[in-house]
């Protein structure tokens, strides 16, 4: 991929054009970092906060990035035709491989929000030998039912498109408080998304079906996500019991479930720092960076068989309470719970 690559750009795929940023060029064999966006959002809207954290710059030196928009969801997109056709969300899945190619990725380590998170995810499922690792935050794996689908119309008929969208992103509390954030987002919801093209793929992320995983065992010929992967999800979220689902569904010995205290719908705009340092954990134990900076400690070198053992671990229970996002202490433990069929899972609990 030549540096010149560097920018935004438009793919052709199978199911129409995908507007990409690219951020870097390819270090060596590594994997390149794509992001997905939640429905409501666009890349800019949903990661600057997290990519502009000065810990994940560290991060991201090392690799290529590239932030994938849904169709008619970026900055001053132009209104999709009447009548236009918006991919389901196994052809959103099904785009990205063209990505991939475009730019000569040998695979990714993705991170997915929401409705960018089950497509990350069903890509996993389709091409897991392009996917290395995911990060995926307030997943539900679940289709919606006919009630859930029937509430989610009437609140169309009764409320602006934001006002729909926003229960989807941010915690009851949140949106009880009405906080600065939650009108900062209503207000770019608005402003900044074509309202038609939005509305599109709200439909579409709304009549999905459910990914069609299972862990090994517990049903025949069970299929899951074969590559590491970092579960997401803030206290009192609106995803957090889709979750948990998901959690178990996976396979407990590759799969990390990160619950995030005070950080809300999106974790990763409300706590890029405690995020980034949990990002780091996973990577590490995925082999790569050989050690991270923690900027408390007179900028020293972290070990890495110290963050593997903190980000993989199966078999201890771990309590740090160095922090490395800055100067409060954080308290992070690990704890092994039994769960559906009796197999062992593995939680991180992070708190302030």
């Amino acid at each position: 991929m030549p540096e010149c690559w560097d920018g935004e750009h438009d793919v052709e795929t199978p199911y129409g054009m995908l507007h990409v940023l690219i951020r870097g060029a390819p270090k060596g064999n590594k994997p390149a970092i794509l992001t997905y966006h939640d429905v409501g959002l666009n890349h800019k809207l949903c990661f600057n906060s997290f990519f502009h954290n000065e810990d994940m710059q560290e991060i991201t030196k090392h690799f290529v990035v590239c932030h994938v928009d849904a169709p008619g969801q970026q900055i001053g997109a132009s209104q999709l035709p009447q009548g236009y056709q918006y991919p389901t969300m196994d052809q959103l899945a099904g785009m990205l491989p063209s990505v991939v190619q475009h730019f000569g990725f040998k695979s990714i380590v993705g991170i997915g929000v929401g409705a960018g998170a089950y497509i990350l995810a069903k890509f996993a499922l389709i091409f897991p030998d392009l996917v290395e690792g995911l990060v995926l935050l307030n997943i539900d794996p679940n289709g919606k039912g006919w009630i859930d689908w029937a509430a989610t119309k009437l609140s169309g008929l009764t409320s602006t498109l934001p006002d729909t969208v926003l229960p989807h992103l941010f915690s009851q509390e949140e949106l009880m408080s009405n906080t600065e954030l939650v009108q900062s987002y209503r207000q770019q919801i608005n402003n900044t998304i074509n309202q038609f093209n939005l509305q599109l793929f709200w439909n579409m992320y709304n009549s999905r079906r459910d990914l069609e995983m299972n862990r090994s065992g517990t049903v025949l010929n069970a299929k899951t996500l074969k590559c590491p992967v970092m579960l997401v999800v803030g206290d009192n979220a609106p995803a957090e019991e889709g979750v948990v689902e998901c959690n178990s569904k996976l396979d407990p010995t590759n799969t990390t479930f990160l619950k995030m205290a005070d950080s809300g719908g999106l974790p990763q705009i409300t706590q890029p720092g405690k995020l980034t340092e949990a990002f780091k954990y996973f990577l590490q134990g995925m082999g790569y960076i050989a050690y991270v900076k923690d900027r408390r400690l007179s900028g020293g070198p972290v070990p890495s068989a110290s963050m593997t053992r903190l980000a993989r671990s199966r078999t201890a229970s771990l309590t740090s309470a160095t922090s490395i996002d800055g100067s409060r202490s954080r308290t992070c433990t690990h704890s092994d719970s039994t769960e559906g069929v009796g197999q062992v899972t593995h939680t991180m609990e992070v708190s302030c």
